[in-house]
């Protein structure tokens, strides 16, 4: 009788240290489960009109909300690492990020963000990293391409990820046997939507494409960016009002003095840069360091984070939060990018010091923010057109898949008042 009575005592104060604990902390360092999973929570609990605190340098780069049954229900179901704190511990928590010698913060997130993905809505010869990422986290986004954007669409969204685009018109020079069907498909849909809004050209139309993206960013917005629709969207700005495509393409020659007329002043990060206009060449510029050109093996192939003040770079300071520091470095049709085209105001978050190039970087256009990632899959070193997607169960811990979602929730963050 007495072992009962112990045991419902116990049962009852645990009950009552539930009711009093109201925090719940996710930890973000390696004692999480599922890290790609925890920032859906997050995206979670902002749809359910709740804050969530992102805890910048604090174990990984933690999150902390209010307790609730429904949340931490939510948490159980998605695997999720966490704790149930008291205030009080969680005051303790904070004053120590507050302590002018740690570089840590506290970013309150409150606004849902909204998500677009532009993407041709035809099947494509491979898979895209944000979105297996978006939907393995199960954070909802919209799908938009040519018609959406030329439409002004835009606006109704605050995040924009360019999906693996070729902004210049040449449809990613997917003249191979492999990707001729896509390709020949590609043209013809392109070349509909282009007369459609009055373009005679398809790359006339994708300049449309982007001065409207440029807009949006420049208006507040955010845009993310991966592998070739980084390189290929600043070659179209610079080449604006220049054919650099060849007659393979567009039926008609490129100008033979398109090189000297490119206007570097007008791109987001990469300046003198040479055009490859070789239709047959999978590259679109010198940007893009090659692999011929970089000279490291697979298994050497890694970039490092750079470390940023919490409290005085804060934009930075979350798009790097992660577990570790050095990534595992990974191919695509634009791997990474020689530093000598970047310009001196980009911020570089991660780089490849060995081979002289920016993996990771973003900027500022206006009142908006824009990111570019190199490379095609965080998990996948040479990941082919046609082969499956990469099951992110098998790699939810990914410190490369954990850039894009810093990302993601980016646009969520209060903004704080410069304190310079």
């Amino acid at each position: 009788m007495r072992k009962q009575l112990t045991l419902s005592f116990a049962f009852v104060f645990l009950l009552a240290c539930r009711s009093f604990a109201s925090q719940v902390l996710i930890p973000m360092d390696e004692s999480q489960k599922d890290h790609l999973k925890s920032y859906g929570v997050a995206y979670w609990v902002l749809q359910h009109k709740a804050d969530v605190d992102w805890l910048l340098n604090y174990r990984g780069g933690s999150f902390a909300f209010k307790h609730s049954q429904q949340a931490e229900q939510e948490l159980i179901v998605r695997g999720i690492t966490y704790a149930i704190i008291s205030d009080t511990e969680y005051n303790n928590i904070l004053s120590d990020i507050a302590s002018p010698n740690a570089n840590m913060d506290v970013m309150k997130l409150e606004k849902v963000p909204r998500i677009a993905v532009y993407s041709p809505k035809t099947d494509q010869p491979w898979d895209d990293a944000v979105t297996l990422v978006l939907t393995y986290a199960e954070i909802p986004y919209d799908q938009v391409f040519d018609e959406e954007v030329l439409n002004q669409e835009l606006p109704n969204y605050d995040w924009l990820h360019l999906h693996h685009e070729d902004f210049t018109g040449q449809y990613g020079k997917s003249l191979g046997r492999r990707n001729r069907t896509w390709f020949l498909a590609q043209k013809m849909e392109s070349e509909s939507t282009a007369r459609k809004y009055g373009y005679s050209k398809v790359s006339q139309m994708k300049l449309g494409v982007v001065n409207k993206i440029k807009e949006f960013v420049a208006g507040g917005g955010f845009m993310f960016a991966m592998c070739s629709a980084a390189d290929t969207y600043d070659i179209a700005l610079a080449a604006a009002g220049v054919d650099i495509v060849d007659q393979m393409f567009d039926d008609d020659d490129p100008d033979p003095q398109a090189q000297q007329k490119l206007d570097f002043s007008k791109t987001f990060a990469f300046r003198d840069f040479t055009l490859y206009q070789n239709p047959y060449d999978r590259e679109f510029s010198s940007i893009d360091n090659q692999s011929h050109e970089r000279n490291i093996y697979a298994h050497y192939d890694f970039f490092s984070l750079f470390t940023f003040s919490a409290k005085w770079d804060p934009i930075p300071t979350m798009l790097t939060q992660n577990h570790e520091k050095t990534i595992k470095g990974f191919m695509g049709q634009t791997t990474a990018f020689k530093k000598e085209h970047v310009k001196p105001d980009v911020v570089i978050m991660g780089e490849t010091q060995a081979a002289n190039e920016v993996r990771y970087m973003n900027g500022t256009i206006g009142k908006g923010t824009w990111t570019f990632y190199g490379g095609h899959d965080p998990e996948d070193y040479i990941h082919m057109p046609g082969e499956p997607p990469t099951d992110l169960s098998m790699h939810s811990n990914s410190p490369g898949y954990r850039l894009i979602l810093n990302n993601i929730l980016f646009p969520a963050a209060k903004k704080k008042k410069p304190k310079t």
